[in-house]
C-alpha cells in the first residue's frame, strides 16, 4: 500500500515538472548603452513616457539638452511624430458616422559618430472610432483614451526595438 502510494506520488511529480510551461515574468530589458540623447519635446507626450520608461529601467541615462549631446552614447532622431483623425464613414445625412485615429512615429538611432544603428523606421498605430453627436464629451474622452493606448503601444515597440540593438 505504502509503495503504491509513493509510486503514484514519483510519477505525479514526474508528470508535473514536464508539464511546466516556462512562464516567466517580463524582465527590464537591457541596452547596449547607458546614455540616450532624445531630441522629443518636454511638451510630448510620447517624449514624456519614452523618458519615463527608459528612466525605470535603471540602466539609461537620458539626455535632453542640445549642449549635452556629445555625452550621449547614441541618439534617437525623431523625424516625425503625428497625429491623424481621418472620416472613414458618413451617414446618409452626410453626418460622420466614424472615425479613424492614427498615430506615426518615424525615428532612427545612431552613434554621434553617424553609424546608423536602427535605420530609419516607422512605427503606425491605429484605431476606429465611431461618433455619434449626442454624446460629444463622452466621444472626445474615448479619443483621449485611445490615443494614450496607441502612444503606450509605440513607446513598448521602440523600447524592444532599442533593446535589440546589441552593439555599438
Amino acid at each position: 500500500m505504502q509503495r503504491r502510494a509513493l509510486l503514484s506520488l514519483m510519477a505525479s511529480s514526474a508528470a508535473l515538472s514536464l508539464s511546466a510551461c516556462g512562464f516567466a515574468l517580463r524582465k527590464a530589458p537591457n541596452f547596449a548603452f547607458t546614455t540616450l540623447y532624445s531630441g522629443l519635446g518636454e511638451s510630448s507626450p510620447l517624449g514624456v513616457e519614452l523618458r519615463r520608461s527608459l528612466v525605470s529601467t535603471g540602466k539609461v541615462k537620458v539626455i535632453t539638452d542640445g549642449r549635452q549631446i556629445n555625452e550621449a552614447q547614441v541618439i534617437l532622431d525623431v523625424l516625425s511624430d503625428q497625429r491623424e483623425k481621418v472620416v472613414l464613414s458618413l451617414n446618409a445625412s452626410g453626418q460622420v458616422r466614424e472615425f479613424q485615429l492614427r498615430m506615426r512615429f518615424r525615428f532612427r538611432l545612431r552613434t554621434p559618430a553617424g553609424k546608423e544603428l536602427i535605420p530609419e523606421a516607422e512605427i503606425l498605430q491605429q484605431r476606429d472610432i465611431s461618433f455619434n453627436e449626442s454624446a460629444v464629451l463622452a466621444k472626445e474622452a474615448e479619443e483621449a483614451l485611445l490615443y494614450r493606448d496607441m502612444q503606450s503601444d509605440i513607446v513598448q515597440q521602440i523600447m524592444r526595438r532599442l533593446a535589440a540593438v546589441t552593439q555599438l
